[in-house]
């Protein structure tokens, strides 16, 4: 498996949501949002320099923040 960080995805990519690293609150806060282990999305939009991304999960579109995208691991889809 090709593991990175939702921050280094390039606009475009799909990938699969392999682990969260944060503390409760933060799991909480992106499983609320539809962010969990196994699940595919895809990069939307990827603002430039330290701004946020735009994924697809399940055809909704959620705005993450870069600090919050480097804390969730990723596997690209082949």
């Amino acid at each position: 498996m090709n593991e990175t960080t939702l921050a280094l995805l390039k606009q475009g990519e799909k990938a699969t949501v392999a682990a969260l690293h944060g503390g409760s609150a933060f799991q909480h806060r992106l499983r609320s949002m539809g962010l969990k282990e196994g699940k595919l999305l895809r990069v939307v939009a990827k603002h430039h320099f330290a701004g946020p991304l735009v994924v697809e999960v399940e055809r909704r579109h959620i705005t993450i923040g870069r600090g919050m995208a480097q804390k969730i691991v990723v596997a690209r889809a082949p």
